[in-house]
């Protein structure tokens, strides 16, 4: 199926009397005839549910349907996209060990990966993506276990070279997580370009309508885990009655051995009523990211020819520093996410940001409406001065969220801002 068609039939089909739209299946717990039933699902829980949280038939349907959307052999759904990140990690590496990201991530990101993991004993080394495959190389350690970067990074707008890191991580006997938040599956498969995992923050551009925060893991399932490196993949899990992964699960042990461990000790799973209005939004997903690139485009151009703005990054532009990259794996579009710097610093970003009617000033970004951010003030406060140069933040930097309103009602807002100055 193509993906208008997956957003809309994938994960569910209804069987004779069956309701046409996935039903909400309200339930913590599931009956069964037996004490040995129950005893049978606890010993392997893909015989079938047995509590909600490690799976419930409603979510099930929506990590089924990005999964294949994604082109993965599965998916979990999570609370939220930082869960998602923070699973898949931690599905990977333990205390004594490290892996490799880009300094461009999403703030929060940025903090968990720097502050959080580091108190748990895991390393987070920073390599520019620009850098070259020798720098990226002289960046591993023995006790490195992993890759990660975003297709677009938040709110930077870098593109991930994703082939060249997944060259580089696979030469090193390690999986290359990607982040595909921004692009989505609609503009970028990241395992047809070698990623092994991708996560996603559904809160984004999958709900669409700042309803329900969520995450998803996917997993392509085409690491080999039995390269020596992943010992908890290969030797019998105690915490699970002796279960190995590799074995028994062989075409998808990551995201298995994600759910049995870690989604059972975190319990950070979504509610079903969650993933019932996201699966509303992905049957939309496709029209949607149309939309939000074409309004995209033509307000990027707007600003890049606007008195007032020192500069504009956005991929789709033919003079952006990752034009080329752009074109390479998002040759459809680069999302509605666009950043530019005012002239002035912060004090004349804050002011032209209050100045905006149409546009909402909001924690938020990829929504249906209109929204801008000060990252430096909000998504990226916790960082320091020099932590925000490597993250491509600049002080006068807005992240403008362009929404599905009239693109000329949108421009107009911005002009009205622009006034301000």
């Amino acid at each position: 199926m193509d993906m208008e068609t997956k957003c809309l039939h994938s994960g569910y089909t209804p069987k004779n009397g069956d309701p046409r739209v996935v039903p909400i299946v309200q339930s913590t717990t599931y009956v069964y005839d037996s004490t040995d039933e129950v005893a049978g699902v606890f010993d392997d829980p893909t015989k079938s549910i047995i509590y909600s949280r490690f799976a419930n038939p409603t979510v099930m349907a929506v990590e089924a349907k990005v999964a294949d959307m994604e082109g993965g052999v599965g998916a979990m759904a999570t609370s939220s996209g930082q869960a998602a990140n923070l699973l898949a990690i931690l599905n990977l590496c333990a205390a004594g060990d490290s892996f490799i990201a880009t300094p461009s991530v999403y703030g929060g990101t940025l903090n968990l990966f720097n502050i959080t993991l580091r108190r748990l004993g895991i390393e987070c080394i920073f390599v520019d993506e620009e850098a070259s495959e020798e720098e990226i190389q002289a960046a591993f350690k023995p006790n490195t276990k992993a890759v990660f970067g975003e297709t677009l990074a938040n709110p930077a707008l870098t593109v991930f070279d994703i082939e060249k890191f997944a060259k580089i991580a696979h030469a090193n006997g390690v999986p290359l997580i990607v982040d595909n938040t921004f692009a989505t599956p609609v503009l970028c498969r990241p395992f047809e370009w070698g990623a092994d995992i991708v996560t996603h923050s559904t809160s984004k551009y999958m709900d669409g309508h700042a309803l329900q925060c969520g995450g998803m893991i996917v997993d392509a399932g085409k690491f080999d885990y039995t390269n020596g490196k992943f010992p908890e993949f290969t030797e019998p899990d105690e915490s699970y009655h002796g279960i190995v992964y590799t074995d028994k699960y062989a075409d998808a042990p990551y995201i298995t051995k994600a759910r049995m461990q870690l989604m059972r000790d975190f319990g950070c799973y979504p509610a079903a009523h969650s993933a019932f209005l996201l699966n509303l939004g992905l049957e939309t997903l496709p029209v949607r990211m149309r939309q939000y690139c074409d309004n995209a485009m033509q307000v990027a151009t707007f600003l890049e020819q606007a008195d007032g703005i020192a500069s504009v990054t956005y991929p789709g532009l033919p003079g952006d520093r990752y034009h080329a990259l752009a074109e390479k794996y998002l040759p459809d579009g680069t999302s509605g996410v666009i950043s530019f710097v005012v002239k002035g610093g912060r004090p004349q970003a804050v002011k032209f940001m209050d100045s905006l009617k149409l546009a909402s000033n909001e924690v938020h970004v990829a929504d249906i409406r209109t929204c801008v951010l000060h990252p430096a003030s909000a998504t990226h406060r916790q960082l320091t001065d020099e932590q925000l140069v490597a993250a491509g933040i600049d002080g006068g930097m807005i992240r403008l969220s362009v929404g599905l309103e009239s693109v000329h009602d949108i421009i107009e807002d911005l002009k009205r801002g622009l006034a301000a100055l």
